[in-house]
């Protein structure tokens, strides 16, 4: 095969044709090895480089034509096609080429246009077509010399494509070969996990070329070929590296298999930029598709994906050494369902406690027996924020974080259902509990002020006693405090760690407990009371807790307070 940087009027001009036939010169191995490094090469060439993969561009509808030159008779010959993100129609064909000029015996060449017209007008030979998105490929093992078309044409959408051509295709062997059983196999399935298994390419194995695997994710559909993974990416940050030796194969965040929107997410590649072409490319829209290579490895679980989901795994094996790939057989799998929920029937005016693990979610259901106008929901979490969602008969009503106790009513609907769904925080377990109610005057959970801290007054501390003070509210309630007396080591972290609201009076020991009282005040501004604590011990730490008992005898902790009395005094 011929390798020219020209186009073929250039080629005709560069080759004129003399009285006897003369053979065309074989390639010259160490130019053309310099020559395909450099990829603008052939960018706008329309002969094809002889044992080197061209990438191009095809508009819908308009065909493009490729030429090379075999020099010799029975010369093996092998083309390779590969459609991008769309079908191609292709055709390769061969014609001779004259053998002698028609200068009325002058020996002088004819004219450049009449050359090209008396190799170009003629139909040739047709060896080979096809017509679909499948990597296809034309072998030869004895070839007639002359020169070849191949024609290309995408009736469908712009697209790109890959043409590789060689007459040594014995040496070259660019493509990894694949195992006599190309498929992958799942070889475990879970809600959010799959486990692949494949067999080793022979080039890798037997040959000893270096040889990856890259392993392409998606939800719609199965690839059959890299180029094609490549023109449905946006840009080349999909991209991702093979997980770290001693991880577990996790190598990027299904979380967001909906997959987090990028800054670069507009970016197009590399080829589509060119203003060459005449055409703006608008930019792609983001989708569901990852692509991970993983090295030499031929097991890989894919981790962090959707329950009850179907995607579809393919895998390429790609030679470092000349970047060309080659796919194995593609398969699918739906991931398992999540295991289905007991729903927690709420009863009315009864108080329901409720454990959410660490992210995790809960189902509870309210169905009143009797017609209502309002339905009252109040929620008390003990320890951090959780999310609530109340449907009525499938229509959201209602959508909040919820931290310590809240009160939510809602307008009620004859023989309404009403779904509640929690979510837990993403710190830790969540604990609350949750009360639903017809009746508007039933009220389990004591009213809180805005702020639930208790303040100290440095100022009043002795050597025996502290002073604090906490805000009350409008409504008479029952208020106790109690002491307990803590190391010197004791900090903000393991304060924390105590939090738990809904722990009561009845778990603390009665030995420390101070005094109960009952406290409210018309004026809002006004609900404050204070309180002094005696009978503590010098240069000693407390930790003090104020209850807030309701009417219905549930109870609610303000936040700790960490108090130490004077050393000397």
């Amino acid at each position: 095969m011929l390798l020219l940087r020209c186009s073929l009027p250039l080629l005709l001009l560069l080759l004129p044709l003399p009285s006897r036939p003369q053979k065309l010169p074989t390639r010259d191995e160490e130019l053309f090895q310099m020559q395909i490094r450099d990829k603008a090469f052939f960018h706008d060439s329309s002969v094809i480089p002889d044992g080197a993969e061209i990438s191009s561009y095809l508009f819908r509808d308009t065909p493009k034509r490729y030429f090379f030159v075999v020099e010799e008779d029975n010369t093996p010959l092998a083309v390779t096609v590969t459609p991008c993100d769309a079908p191609l129609e292709w055709k390769l064909s061969v014609q001779e080429l004259p053998e002698e000029a028609s200068g009325e015996g002058s020996g002088d060449p004819e004219p450049l246009e009449q050359q090209k017209q008396q190799i170009t007008n003629e139909e040739g030979t047709e060896l080979f077509s096809y017509k679909g998105n499948d990597v296809e490929y034309f072998v030869s093992s004895s070839s007639p010399s002359g020169l070849y078309q191949l024609d290309l044409l995408s009736t469908e959408k712009d697209t790109h494509f890959k043409v590789y051509a060689t007459t040594t295709p014995e040496s070259d062997q660019p493509y990894p070969e694949l195992p006599y059983d190309p498929r992958i196999d799942v070889t475990s399935l879970g809600r959010t996990t799959v486990t692949l298994a494949w067999k080793p390419s022979p080039t890798a194995s037997l040959l000893r070329q270096p040889i990856q695997y890259c392993i392409v994710i998606n939800k719609e559909h199965n690839f059959k070929s890299l180029c094609a993974v490549e023109a449905k990416l946006s840009s080349d940050d999909a991209f991702m590296m093979a997980p770290k030796p001693g991880l577990d194969f996790s190598p990027f965040d299904f979380a967001h298999f909906g997959f987090p929107a990028d800054n670069n997410s507009g970016k197009e590649r590399g080829f589509l930029k060119s203003s060459k072409f005449g055409r703006q490319t608008p930019p792609k829209p983001r989708v569901d598709l990852h692509r991970v290579c993983i090295g030499n490895k031929n097991i890989f679980t894919v981790s962090d994906l959707k329950p009850d989901t179907q995607y579809y795994f393919d895998m390429f094996a790609v030679n470092t050494n000349t970047n060309m790939s080659t796919a194995y057989v593609g398969t699918f799998a739906r991931t398992k369902e999540e295991a289905k929920q007991k729903t927690v029937e709420l009863k009315d005016g009864k108080v329901t406690d409720v454990f959410i693990k660490r992210k995790g979610t809960k189902f509870l259901r309210f169905a009143p027996v009797s017609s209502h106008q309002k339905v009252t929901f109040s929620i008390h979490s003990c320890l951090d924020a959780v999310q609530i969602q109340v449907r009525r008969d499938g229509k959201l009503l209602l959508s909040q974080s919820v931290e310590g106790v809240r009160q939510f009513q809602l307008r009620g609907k004859a023989k309404a259902k009403y779904l509640i769904r929690l979510k837990g925080s993403k710190k830790g377990a969540s604990m609350l509990k949750i009360l639903a109610t017809t009746r508007p005057n039933k009220q389990s959970f004591p009213s809180l002020p805005e702020d639930t801290r208790i303040k100290a007054f440095d100022k009043l501390r002795t050597c025996s006693s502290v002073t604090v003070a906490w805000l009350g509210t409008q409504e008479r309630n029952k208020f106790c405090i109690y002491k307990r007396e803590v190391d010197d080591s004791y900090n903000e972290e393991q304060k924390k760690r105590e939090q738990n609201q809904c722990l009561g009076p009845d778990t603390r020991k009665k030995s420390e407990k101070v005094l109960c009282k009952y406290f409210h005040s018309q004026n809002i501004q006004k609900a404050v009371t204070t309180e002094t604590i005696r009978g503590l011990q010098p240069g000693k730490s407390y930790l003090l807790d104020v209850y807030v008992i309701g009417h219905g005898g549930h109870s609610v902790k303000y936040q700790s307070k960490l108090v130490k009395t004077r050393k000397f005094c």
